[in-house]
């Protein structure tokens, strides 16, 4: 069951994003009063097709900028903040580290800092990523005590930005009492209105659309794939029982079961295959830059702890996508009303 957000002060800090649109609109479909805080988007995106802009309290300003960010959340006054805004991709990191470090870091001490500053916060969610453990490339799961770290730049700032989290939760936010911190550490989500560059499912989709072949970096790396309602859902139930004073503060992994853990090959395939016959095949263009070959999530704790389990198969998380993006291309006016139905049967399926 989604856990109940009505009449809730929500500030979600990269609402204009992916996964934060998601949030937004779920939220909103709950009765929630929502709040943004993010950089405006830059071209087409999610955050315009659901016309958020003017259905949430948004302010566009950088997780960089203290002041701003101090201004935005002791004006909205939530009771919870989600903070997505990031930095999130692999391949930017390498081009401009600083900035990627910057962000991730110190935008996340700004958020914590803003959030600690304003009364009315009770819990921070911090959204962090599963390539934030030190990966030994064994295979085997990460678990949340283990090793944080990271050999690329994005990895090692999303390893960084726990460990801030770590210190605010354990040593600073207790000289206080609040507001209670978590954060949370999800695969690599899909889902329709990621327009992302160099984000692979986005890749596909643009290029099945225009119909020229999609490239291929890394067909053989491992992923935990899972469709970003699938996260979302343990993220909300997180905040939910923060809010209630359980205890679960603290790292949380949400990650996909097993058989969703497949190689970039195997997830083009699929996408392709729920497309339908006009996707062309891919190229294979492999990279020069680092990346993990192999990772998965062990997510033990939200089972136990939230009783939060993943409610889709991977087909049904590929087949989601592929429809979201073929309503759009056939009726992008009807978009919105697509998104808000397609959560409503995953409220409902993940609830039975």
């Amino acid at each position: 069951m989604t856990a109940d957000y009505r009449d809730v002060r929500v500030l979600v800090t990269g609402h204009t994003g992916f996964k934060g649109a998601w949030l937004a609109e779920w939220l909103l479909a709950q009765g929630a009063v929502v709040g943004g805080l993010a950089l405006p988007p830059d071209g087409p995106s999610l955050y315009g097709d659901l016309g958020l802009d003017s259905r949430t309290l948004s302010v566009m300003a950088d997780i960089l900028d203290a002041d701003a960010t101090h201004r935005a959340v002791a004006d909205f006054a939530p009771d919870i903040v989600f903070h997505l805004a990031a930095q999130s991709l692999v391949r930017p990191s390498y081009a401009d580290p600083a900035h990627t470090f910057a962000v991730n870091v110190m935008g996340t001490v700004n958020v914590i800092e803003a959030a600690r500053a304003a009364a009315s916060v009770r819990a921070v969610v911090c959204a962090t990523s599963d390539k934030c453990y030190e990966n030994d490339e064994t295979g085997r799961a990460f678990a949340e005590g283990d090793a944080l770290g990271g050999k690329d730049p994005y990895s090692a700032s999303k390893g960084a930005a726990e460990i801030v989290a770590g210190s605010y939760r354990r040593a600073v936010m207790p000289l206080d009492r609040r507001p209670r911190l978590a954060t949370v550490r999800a695969g690599n989500v899909i889902g329709g209105g990621d327009r992302a560059l160099d984000r692979l499912i986005p890749d596909l989709a643009r290029a099945f659309a225009a119909g020229r072949a999609p490239v291929l970096r890394n067909p053989g790396a491992v992923r935990p794939w899972q469709h970003v309602l699938e996260p979302l859902r343990g993220y909300l139930a997180l905040g939910r029982a923060l809010l209630d004073g359980e205890a679960v503060e603290g790292p949380w992994n949400f990650g996909p079961n097993a058989e969703a853990e497949v190689t970039v090959g195997e997830i083009a395939g699929r996408f392709a295959r729920a497309w339908g016959p006009s996707a062309p095949a891919p190229v294979i263009e492999p990279s020069p830059l680092s990346e993990a070959g192999m990772l998965r999530l062990d997510s033990a704790k939200a089972a136990a702890g939230l009783d939060w389990r993943p409610a889709l198969g991977l087909d049904e998380a590929v087949a989601m996508t592929a429809d979201w993006w073929r309503a759009q291309i056939a009726d992008p006016a009807g978009i919105a009303a697509f998104t808000s139905a397609q959560i409503a049967r995953y409220e409902a399926g993940a609830s039975g």
